[in-house]
């Protein structure tokens, strides 16, 4: 009965790191003003593991008097889809220490989708890093909350 008291102690001694992961893998959820103050993300849980991000506002949310469409998506049957609204983040885990990585970002001025990792910097600053093959090969944007 006495090798017990240690694992009992060391549970509960180990168990606030544990809340404090639990914390940090939901951090990023939310909204997000991007680089530029040109649209907010809503990153939200996509399912219990991983995370996604849809457009919830635009800085100029129409073009020629008409909602901004996805024009530039390189799929004929997706470009009148209105740019609000729109998932661009898709598929992040939490990788621990503020580490979301495993996704991918959706950028509708290009069509293009990237690889990309996001880092919580503090509560108030994301950085999210789009990149091809290897993040050494990218850019990081800046995010803030509103």
């Amino acid at each position: 009965m006495r090798p017990q008291i240690p694992l009992l102690f060391l549970f509960i001694l180990l168990r606030p790191f544990t809340f404090s992961q639990d914390r940090d893998k939901d951090g990023i959820l939310g909204a997000w003003v991007t680089a530029g103050g040109e649209s907010k993300v809503e990153i939200y849980k996509c399912d219990s593991v991983t995370y996604c991000g849809k457009i919830i506002w635009l800085r100029d949310p129409l073009k020629e008097g008409k909602p901004l469409t996805d024009d530039k998506n390189p799929e004929d049957s997706l470009k009148s889809r209105p740019v609000l609204g729109l998932q661009i983040l898709r598929g992040f885990t939490y990788s621990g220490e503020r580490l979301w990585s495993g996704g991918k970002i959706y950028d509708p001025k290009s069509g293009n989708d990237y690889s990309a990792k996001m880092t919580l910097v503090d509560e108030q600053n994301l950085d999210l890093r789009g990149f091809v093959v290897i993040p050494l090969f990218g850019r990081t944007e800046k995010w803030t909350r509103p």
